[in-house]
């Protein structure tokens, strides 16, 4: 069994800033790939960033330049630093890890961009 506990968001005003986290405990071997999705109302779930056991990372082409994942293989945990936010970035954030047992997802946290 493995869990996954997010934090970090919040609301904040247009150009501002977040960081996220997510944690994962439980039954882990190794973690082969970490990333973000988010889900804004009426529509489809989407990635937003992801990283690889190697380091490696892609972002969805709205967030390039603002957004930074990393990961802490020591702790098991994958950040989302997002930077200069825009209205459109008002989501549910959720984490997703692929293990050597499968793939889980985080709850979701809450990100609004308003002014």
């Amino acid at each position: 069994q493995v869990q996954l506990v997010e934090s970090g968001g919040g609301l904040v005003q247009p150009g501002e800033s977040l960081r996220l986290s997510c944690a994962a405990s439980g039954s882990i071997f190794s973690i082969n790939f970490m990333g973000w999705f988010r889900q804004a109302p009426g529509k489809q779930r989407e990635v937003v960033a992801v990283i690889t056991s190697k380091g490696s990372t892609t972002y969805a082409d709205s967030v390039k330049g603002r957004f930074t994942i990393s990961r802490d293989n020591a702790k098991n945990t994958v950040y989302l630093q997002m930077n200069s936010l825009k209205l459109e970035d008002t989501a549910v954030y959720y984490c997703r890890i692929v293990t050597n047992t499968g793939g889980y997802w985080g709850p979701g946290t809450q990100v609004t961009v308003s002014s």
